[in-house]
Order: structure tokens, then sequence, then C-alpha cells
């Protein structure tokens, strides 16, 4: 959602986080329904029971790792921190957490640790950098309004217009990575979506949504092939096996994308 705001020429990051509450409560919520529905009609192993004893120790340790979402939303929201400061802070509570109370990460680790985080930063900036470039020429060649142009008169139904929209986020999100999709999609997109209604906040969660959705679509699904990893299995299998989520998903998209008010209701009366 940084990375959009940047691409969006300054859309409130805050607002972003804040109107991304609702879409992902719901995003897990039937995601959490209808694993629950597979597991009973597939009769999976019930985990062992856990102690009335162990819940309060649980529920403490839980609660320091979330802290940390405490600490970025809370700082951005209430003015306290910059987006950058709160990230910063955040960053330094959690390094705080992971080695000196969770103990779960040899501290030799940060090494490593810091390498992977350098290169991943090192693309990051490096993207932003040149979309800078990227964004001025398709203002210069006039792109945003020829795409504008082409969509709208496939159909004058704004609904249509909007649908075709996540069909090409969805189509580009199974064959290209997120962070480049954004600062590419972005300055082309952004101005057909305001020009059939679309609040830039609502139309940057629809879009993160989209992107996401890609992440676990093969060919390209970066988190699908995580996962199979972990799981030890094929892609094929692993596919097969999400159809039903991707039906969730979908579902949860639409209804974000044809009901702002779940997007922007938060937004809206924290006074963005």
């Amino acid at each position: 959602m940084i990375i959009y705001s940047t691409a969006a020429g300054g859309v409130s990051v805050g607002a972003l986080f804040m109107g991304g509450l609702g879409p992902g409560l719901l995003l897990g919520l039937s995601l959490m329904i209808l694993t629950y529905v597979i597991a009973v009609r597939r009769n999976y192993p019930k985990g062992e029971v856990i102690q009335r004893k162990e819940v309060p120790r649980i529920m403490w340790e839980g609660l320091l790792g979330l802290f940390t979402v405490v600490i970025i939303m809370g700082g951005i929201l209430s003015g306290f921190f910059t987006a950058t400061e709160s990230a910063a802070i955040g960053a330094l509570y959690a390094f705080i957490i992971t080695f000196f109370v969770y103990r779960e990460i040899p501290f030799l680790h940060m090494k490593v640790i810091l390498h992977k985080t350098f290169k991943t930063l090192a693309m990051v900036m490096f993207l932003i950098a040149t979309s800078s470039s990227f964004g001025w020429l398709l203002a210069l060649l006039k792109v945003p309004a020829i795409v504008s142009e082409t969509l709208i008169g496939i159909s004058p139904n704004d609904y249509v217009t909007i649908l075709l929209i996540i069909i090409i986020l969805l189509g580009l999100g199974m064959i290209m990575d997120m962070a480049p999709l954004i600062l590419i999609a972005t300055p082309i997109l952004l101005p057909v979506a305001i020009t059939v209604g679309f609040d830039p906040v609502h139309f940057g969660v629809m879009l993160i949504l989209c992107l996401s959705i890609g992440l676990v679509t093969p060919p390209v699904g970066s988190v699908l092939f995580v996962g199979s990893a972990i799981g030890k299995i094929s892609i094929e299998k692993a596919s097969k096996g999400m159809l039903p989520f991707y039906a969730a998903m979908i579902i949860v998209l639409l209804l974000v994308a044809y009901i702002p008010k779940i997007s922007l209701f938060l937004p809206s009366l924290f006074g963005y």
C-alpha cells in the first residue's frame, strides 16, 4: 500500500491501511469458513485440546507480537508518527521481541536477515525510482487517456468497466510480481477508475486485493510455490486444491469492488 501511495501521487497511507481492514477481515472470515467446511467434510483430524492454564500464556505471547501492528497503525492514525517513522519504530520493536523475548531465531542469523532485507529494499527502491520516469512517459504519450477511452468505449456501463479492470489486474497478477505491477498498473488504470467514480483509496484496496490473488495463482504465484514447497506437493495438486479458495476470493473481490463502503467506511469514520 505504501508503494501504491507513491505510484498514485500521495494517497494517504493511513487511509489505505484503514481501508484495507474491512476487506481483509471479510477475506479472512470467508477463507476461515471455507476451511472449516472442507475440514469437516473430509473428516480431517483435530489438534490437541489446549489446556485452560495455557491460555493466558499463549494470549500474552500472541499479543506481544500483534502489538507491532498497534504501533504502526496507532502511530499513523494518531498522527504521532509518519508512515516511515512508524515502520522504523515497529521494526525496532519486532527486533526486540524476536531476539530477546521469543528467542526463536539465533542472533547469529541477523547477518542473513539483513542481507535478504537489503536485497529486497534495493529492488523496491529501484522500482520506485524508475516508476517516476515511467509515469512521466505515460503522461507524455497520453496512455491513461487512451486506455480510459478504450475501456469506456467497450461499454458505457461503469460496472462493466470496473469488471474489465478487475479482469486485467487478475490476468497481469498471474504473470507478474506484485511490487512492479503496482507501479506499472496504477498510473494507467487509476485515471480510468476515477473516471467511473472510484475513490483512489477504494481503487487502491481493490488493486492490492486483485494482485494478492495473483500471488497464489499459477504460473507465477510466488506464494503458491512457497506453500507447495512447505507442503511437499506439486504445483498442479496445490492449484487443484485451491479452486474453492479462488472462488471465495473472487466473490470477496467483487463485493469490495462494487460495495465501496466496505473499503471507505473506516477511512471516512476517522476523517480521511
